[in-house]
């Protein structure tokens, strides 16, 4: 349901100038369609289904599956659509509240650094106020939708544990035998595995999409209990690896990836922080994902000595 009162930039900005606490829900409003250009302008809270009814009323292929719920979330992790494409690739331009509340349009053409690091920078860089969209790339992400071809070898047992890993297509069925035979070894169940296409882009800085990929998600029915729990994290460690050697990565909001596994697959990350800290040196904006990979990146390694 809508908020009754929408929120208007001008609020935002003050929300965001003077530390205030705001509800981002009600950043919920399309704003606006350009059909000349192809355009469609909508709040950054607003959810896909909301949009998919404003372009195609009563069209029921347009009910389509997506990551995440609304546009802003998309935008924050730059995920990928239903046809696989980054969300980046149906964004014209962003209206951005940034950290000191100053209200930015940025694009391609205008500010494509700002744009770059908004787009799949988990919002560290910015609020979104305002995300205007491409009509053209949304109807074709609806026409070539594809849902995940999904598996369970063991339908009855809930996933306590996923991993998301980008695989090189032709390199899948190897390493689901290595993931089988792993989990063999570790003594932790493979409940579920769904595979999807996601295609390339170069739009953004922290970039996830270098080429097309087969992302594989699996969910493990890890047992309760700290072995089994180390277990689980060697498991996902290894597998991390196994999908390097394969040529492939992970996605950046996994949280289980090793420092020397982060820094092979995301080289870019530490001038991503460093960026972080020109466009946010108070740091108003920060999440859990941002501590993690601040901490992740930014400590110093410390020695270890075995007693003897």
């Amino acid at each position: 349901m809508l908020a009754t009162t929408p929120m208007s930039a001008v609020e935002l900005c003050d929300a965001i100038r003077n530390g205030k606490p705001f509800d981002p829900f009600r950043l919920n409003r399309i704003l606006g369609q350009d059909a000349m250009h192809g355009l469609l302008e909508v709040q950054s809270a607003t959810p896909w289904h909301a949009i998919a009814a404003e372009l195609r009323p009563g069209d029921a292929r347009a009910n389509v599956r997506t990551t995440m719920p609304t546009v802003g979330e998309s935008i924050a992790r730059n995920a990928a659509g239903p046809d696989g494409t980054p969300a980046v690739g149906h964004v014209a331009s962003l209206t951005v509240v940034t950290p000191e509340g100053e209200l930015r349009r940025v694009s391609r053409q205008r500010e494509r650094e700002l744009f770059a690091l908004n787009v799949g920078g988990y919002g560290l860089f910015g609020t979104i106020y305002s995300v205007t969209l491409r009509i053209a790339t949304l109807a074709r992400a609806v026409d070539r939708a594809a849902r995940p071809e999904e598996m369970r070898p063991h339908p009855n047992q809930p996933a306590r544990h996923t991993l998301e890993l980008l695989l090189p297509p032709e390199a899948v069925d190897d390493f689901m035998k290595e993931t089988d035979m792993r989990c063999a070894d570790w003594r932790i169940p493979l409940q579920s595995v769904a595979r999807r296409r996601t295609l390339a882009e170069d739009d953004t800085f922290l970039r996830w999409a270098r080429r097309d990929y087969a992302e594989v998600r699996l969910g493990f029915a890890e047992p309760a209990g700290i072995s089994a729990a180390v277990r689980g994290a060697q498991l996902r460690h290894e597998l991390i690896d196994a999908a390097i050697a394969a040529g492939g990565s992970f996605q950046i909001a996994c949280a289980h990836a090793t420092r020397s596994q982060t820094e092979a697959c995301y080289p870019q990350l530490k001038t991503f922080l460093a960026q972080k800290r020109h466009f946010d040196p108070r740091e108003r904006l920060v999440n859990a994902w941002y501590v993690h990979q601040r901490g992740l990146l930014c400590r110093e390694a410390c020695e270890v000595r075995w007693a003897s």
